[in-house]
């Protein structure tokens, strides 16, 4: 065997064994009551842009498509939704201190203008979170107008 023939049949073998690790899918139940679109009240298509575009991976309420069935991709998709959740979770909104969840606001606008969230990956699978430049305009708008 080549050495070529031994990297690839190594590789094939380290894939069918990461298929082995799977990640937790499960979701914490969502208490209403703490829920941002909930407490808040956006306008319709405001909570509509939130939840197309920023739940999945902001709240308890993500969803987990197909590919992340597949290692390493899953682990991957996994370590995004945990890392958005621990820097903001919807579904946590009124546990936040009233000073945080101002900041959290400020913040949202700040990453929709920058055209930092939704992450690009996430728009090229999801196209429900495309959001036009008006849209974040008027997403960032309406965050910032929050008391």
């Amino acid at each position: 065997m080549s050495k070529k023939s031994i990297f690839f049949l190594l590789l094939i073998i380290a894939l069918v064994v990461m298929q082995f690790f799977r990640i937790d899918k499960t979701n914490p139940a969502v208490d209403a009551s703490k829920d941002f679109i909930n407490t808040v009240n956006p306008p319709a298509e405001i909570a509509g842009m939130i939840r197309a575009a920023c739940y999945d991976c902001h709240s308890h309420e993500s969803k987990y498509p197909w590919y992340t069935n597949i290692a390493p991709v899953s682990w991957w998709i996994k370590g995004h939704i945990d890392e958005g959740k621990k820097h903001l979770n919807f579904s946590e909104w009124t546990d936040y201190p009233a000073d945080e969840r101002s900041h959290n606001l400020k913040e949202c606008a700040e990453v929709l203008e920058e055209t930092r969230m939704p992450l690009t990956p996430y728009i090229l699978l999801h196209s429900e979170a495309r959001i036009s430049r008006e849209q974040r305009k008027q997403l960032g708008d309406w965050f910032l107008s929050i008391k």
